[in-house]
C-alpha cells in the first residue's frame, strides 16, 4: 500500500484525474490499430483470392465477342457498300492438365501458410502489447522507488546538515549526502525518460497516444502455475504452433510448385466448343447469314522447351529443400523458446516469493535503523542505505511478478494458443491504482 500511494504522488495530475486504463482494453484497441495485424489480414486476403483464382484455371471458360462493319468493295466491274455483323461464342473445358491442377493445390497451400502466418502475427503482437505494458509499469515503479528514495535522502541531508551545524557531523558525511541528492535527481530525469520511451512504445501498438494511467497489480495477487509438465508443453508447441503449421504449408507448398515444374513434361488436352453467326463471307463479301458450330478436343505434347522445364524442376526442388530446412530451424526454435518460458516461469513464481519476505525484512531494517538514529546505534548513512535496498526489494517484487504474467503468457504463446481468455486471466491481476 504505501509503495502505490508513493506511485500515485509521482504521477502527473491529469493522469490521476483520468480513468485508469488495462491490458484488456489496449489489447482490443491494438486489435484494430496495430499495422502488423492489419497487414497480415490483407495477405490472408490476398492469398484467397490467388486459391481462387487459380481454382478458376480448371473451371469453364465462357468467352464472347462480336463485330459490327460497315464496308465498301470495289472492282473493276461494280462498288458495292453494305452492312456486316459477326457474332461467336466459345467454351473451353481443360479435361487433363497436370500443371494447372498442381498449380491449384501450390497456392491452396499458400494460403494456408498465410492463415497461419497472419494466425502467428497477432498471437505475436498480442504478446508485444503485454511486455511494453509492463513494461509501462516498470519503468514508472522505477520512477516512483527514485523520487521516493529522493525524497527520504533529502530528508537525510537536511538533519545531518543539522548535525553538522552543531558539530554532530563530519564534513565528509554531508559532502557524499549531498553527492547522493544530486546523482537521485539525475536518476530522476532518467527514469521520467524511461516512462516516456515506454509508453510511447504502447502508443505506436494503439495507434494513439496513451497518457491515461494503468491498472496495476493487486498487493497480494495469487500466482499459481500450470499444472501440465514441461513436456506437455513442448509436444503441445511442436503440433500446434501457428509458426511451424506456416512452416508446413510453406514445404507443402514448394513440393507442388515441384510437381508443377514437372507436369511440363506430361501432354494436355483441352475440348474447346465453339458457335459462330456472320453473313461476312471471304474477303469481306456479303453473304447470307451462316452459322457455325465446332466441337474440337485439343491435345499438346511437349517435346522440347530447350531445357527450362527441367531447370525449372531442379529451382522447385532447391525451394523445398530450403524449406524443409527453415522447418526444422523453426522447431527446434519453438521447442527452445518454450521450455526457456516454463522454466523462466518457474523460476519468477519462487523469486516472487523470495522477494516478497526480502520486502518485508528491509523494511524492517529500514524502521530498525532509524530508531537506531534516536539511539545513537546507527549513523544516517545506515538508514539511508537501509532505505535504498527496501525499495530495491520492492522494485525486484514487482518486476518478478511483471516476468511471471508475460513468461505465462509467452508460454501459451508458443503453444500457439493465446487466447483472449487467457488475456483476461492476465488482466484479472490488475486493479485500479
Amino acid at each position: 500500500m504505501k509503495y502505490l500511494i508513493l506511485l500515485c504522488l509521482s504521477l502527473p495530475s491529469a493522469a490521476l484525474a483520468a480513468d485508469a486504463t488495462d491490458l484488456w482494453q489496449l489489447q482490443q484497441e491494438a486489435a484494430s490499430a496495430d499495422p502488423r495485424v492489419l497487414r497480415a489480414n490483407a495477405v490472408v486476403r490476398s492469398g484467397e483470392g490467388r486459391e481462387r483464382e487459380a481454382l478458376g484455371q480448371m473451371l469453364p471458360q465462357v468467352s464472347a465477342s462480336g463485330s459490327f462493319n460497315r464496308s465498301r468493295r470495289d472492282d473493276d466491274l461494280s462498288r458495292t457498300e453494305y452492312n456486316g455483323k459477326r457474332m461467336a461464342m466459345a467454351l473451353s473445358q481443360v479435361i487433363y492438365d497436370p500443371q494447372v491442377w498442381r498449380s491449384y493445390q501450390k497456392f491452396q497451400q499458400l494460403a494456408r501458410q498465410r492463415s497461419f502466418e497472419a494466425q502467428d502475427t497477432r498471437i505475436q503482437a498480442t504478446i508485444d502489447l503485454a511486455e511494453r505494458y509492463f513494461a509501462v509499469l516498470a519503468a514508472e515503479d522505477e520512477l516512483a522507488l527514485v523520487r521516493a528514495e529522493l525524497k527520504a535522502t533529502e530528508d537525510n541531508s537536511k538533519q545531518l546538515d543539522a548535525l553538522y551545524a552543531h558539530g554532530m557531523a563530519t564534513r565528509q558525511d554531508t559532502q557524499s549526502m549531498h553527492a547522493r541528492v544530486a546523482n537521485l535527481l539525475a536518476d530522476q530525469i532518467e527514469a521520467v525518460n524511461r516512462v516516456a520511451v515506454a509508453r510511447e512504445a504502447i502508443s505506436e501498438l494503439v495507434g494513439r497516444d496513451v497518457q491515461e494511467p494503468f491498472k496495476r497489480i493487486a498487493e497480494n495477487p495469487s500466482f499459481s502455475l500450470p499444472p501440465q509438465s514441461r513436456e506437455y508443453w513442448e509436444q503441445s508447441a511442436l503440433r500446434d504452433n501457428p509458426g511451424i503449421q506456416a512452416r508446413e504449408r510453406s514445404v507443402d507448398a514448394a513440393q507442388a510448385a515441384v510437381a508443377e515444374a514437372k507436369a511440363g513434361h506430361l501432354p494436355r488436352l483441352g475440348l474447346n466448343l465453339t458457335a459462330l453467326r456472320s453473313d461476312i463471307g471471304y474477303e469481306g463479301t456479303l453473304t447470307p447469314r451462316s452459322d457455325n458450330y465446332v466441337a474440337s478436343l485439343d491435345l499438346q505434347v511437349p517435346l522440347y522447351s530447350g531445357g527450362s522445364t527441367s531447370a525449372r524442376v531442379a529451382s522447385g526442388e532447391g525451394d523445398r529443400d530450403a524449406a524443409e530446412q527453415e522447418l526444422e530451424a523453426l522447431r527446434r526454435e519453438v521447442r527452445r523458446e518454450t521450455g526457456t518460458a516454463y522454466l523462466t516461469m518457474n523460476a519468477e513464481l519462487e523469486r516472487i516469493k523470495a522477494s516478497r519476505n526480502a520486502v518485508q525484512s528491509a523494511a524492517l531494517a529500514t524502521e530498525s535503523s532509524r530508531k537506531g538514529v534516536t539511539y545513537g546505534v546507527s549513523t544516517s548513512t545506515d538508514v539511508l542505505y537501509n532505505i535504498r535496498e527496501e525499495y530495491r526489494a520492492r522494485r525486484d517484487h514487482l518486476q518478478a511478478q511483471y516476468r511471471f504474467i508475460t513468461s505465462l503468457l509467452t508460454l501459451h504463446r508458443w503453444r500457439g494458443q493465446l487466447t483472449d481468455s487467457d488475456i483476461r486471466r492476465a488482466n484479472d491481476w490488475l486493479v485500479e491504482p
